[in-house]
């Protein structure tokens, strides 16, 4: 039987061109499956085929694990038995039995697991063949429509391009040929499958790479993209040869670039702004068509106000909000769209907040309160951390103001500081005296909400190691002792 087995692999192996590692896999596979039907229950069986001489073995396989986690007696075996004497977890006991015949295994079983395996083997290389080409903009003919969403032949590949990642109004029909980006490779039970999107904002940018040979050519760079499809999208361009005009360039002689890529997002329109590395100049050009008055930028919350006219407002609002939007999606900037007399408002209100904010922390008057407003103070932690030189640079502030200042801050940081870790619940007594336990960890632990032995039992080990960076091998043995009460 063993040349019949060698013969088989030989044969199969030439004629659809996979490895034989691959057949001989699935030849394991098949006799592992045959001689699995002599027992009644669900055991695990492994089958090695020594591919010089095609001979082969059988063998019943357990698993070490601990024996709360069994699940199935007859292919999990707990760590203290004899048989697991001396072993770790997830070790393999092997104990070899009878091998069934080759030649008495189903035919058809057999085909069946060998061709299945086969069958992915060629779907794996093929898809190999696609993914060594680095193919992001795939273009392909729509075979059937199923649910709303487009199968498309890709080469030799099927690719889905899902309904909620067509372009809205987009009336796609069998046999059109189309254009997407490859989001991802879904890898289903029917094997690895192209998931395609005409949505995304890459498909955007890839178009433009491909309508516009100055981008392949490194001579301009497209920084970022954000769509709302089928009506509106933004692309950002920089130009790395100052000769170039990075606008001109993607919009073509005559609009030519820009109009075949907007044909090909039905006639989405598309607005290029250029690049800025300054931030708050990126964001006024983001805001094109709209006339931006003035910016007020908050960096530690990554947020722009942005100061319009009340004749430019409707324009940089958008329609349902969308210039601001896709603006804000472009430059990566939380904006806030508002009128010269609603920024002054804002400013007054903020102007008090600070103010009040000041007279109550530093205990100041309103005088030494509204200078440190004037001069861009808006919180205690400025106050007590700005350089000292800084400081001294307010001419209504004489030296030993300012220390006083800095001081009164520190202070009031101080108590914020004691008063927040008098609010972090007490671990319960349990949890402080179990074994291996220490009060760092435990008050550790309370702050995130793990108080009592039995909150530390229901959490996973790799859940502990996130909420109190521990190694493995702790996090291990201080669960399994909080668990250790539910065993008795």
């Amino acid at each position: 039987m063993s040349r019949e087995i060698l013969l088989l692999v030989d044969a199969l192996a030439h004629e659809k061109n996979v490895s034989k590692d691959i057949i001989f896999s699935a030849v394991e596979e098949a006799l592992a499956s045959a001689t699995k039907k002599k027992y009644p229950d669900d055991v695990d069986i492994i089958v090695d085929i020594d591919q010089e001489t095609g001979e082969y073995k059988s063998f019943r396989k357990w698993t070490v694990i601990p024996e709360e986690l069994i699940e199935n007696n007859q292919a999990e075996i707990p760590l203290g038995d004899e048989k697991a004497n001396g072993m770790a977890e997830n070790e393999i006991i092997k104990e070899p039995i009878d091998s069934v015949e080759f030649g008495r295994i189903g035919a058809q079983a057999a085909k069946q697991v060998i061709l299945q395996k086969v069958r992915e083997a060629e779907r794996e290389q093929i898809l190999n063949e696609f993914l060594a080409r680095d193919e992001k903009l795939v273009s392909g003919q729509i075979r059937r429509m199923e649910r709303g969403n487009a199968i498309i032949e890709v080469g030799r590949l099927d690719a889905v391009l899902p309904r909620d990642e067509m372009i809205p109004k987009e009336n796609l029909r069998v046999g059109d040929r189309v254009r997407a980006f490859l989001l991802n490779i879904d890898n289903n039970v029917r094997g690895p499958q192209l998931v395609l999107s005409r949505n995304s904002p890459e498909f955007l940018i890839r178009l433009f790479e491909l309508e516009v040979p100055e981008i392949e050519e490194g001579l301009l760079e497209i920084m970022s993209a954000s769509r709302d499809p089928g009506l509106r999208s933004k692309i950002a361009v920089k130009a790395n040869d100052q000769r170039l005009d990075p606008v001109g360039t993607c919009v073509g002689m005559r609009g030519s670039r820009v109009q075949a890529v907007t044909g090909e997002l039905a006639g989405e329109r598309v607005d290029i702004v250029l690049w800025a590395l300054e931030p708050a100049q990126f964001v006024i050009n983001s805001m094109a068509p709209a006339e931006v008055s003035s910016i007020v930028v908050d960096e530690d919350k990554r947020s722009m106000d942005l100061v319009v006219t009340e004749d430019q407002l409707a324009q940089a609002i958008g329609r349902n909000g969308q210039n601001i939007r896709l603006a804000s999606e472009l430059t990566g900037w939380e904006l806030n769209i508002l009128t010269e007399e609603q920024s002054e408002e804002k400013n007054k209100e903020e102007y008090t907040s600070s103010s009040k904010l000041f007279i109550e922390q530093l205990d100041v008057d309103e005088d030494v309160a509204d200078i440190l407003v004037k001069e861009g103070f808006s919180s205690i932690e400025e106050v007590a951390y700005v350089p000292i030189e800084e400081m001294g640079q307010i001419e209504a502030l004489d030296e030993d103001t300012v220390n006083e200042l800095r001081t009164r801050a520190r202070a009031a940081i101080l108590k914020d500081a004691i008063s927040s870790e008098e609010k972090i619940p007490v671990p319960a007594e349990d949890l402080l005296s179990m074994d291996g336990m220490d009060k760092d960890t435990a008050k550790l632990l309370a702050a995130k909400s793990i108080i009592t032995m039995e909150d530390l039992a229901e959490l996973a080990t790799d859940e502990l190691i996130e909420l109190v960076k521990m190694d493995e091998e702790r996090a291990n043995t201080l669960i399994m002792t909080a668990r250790a009460p539910w065993f008795v």
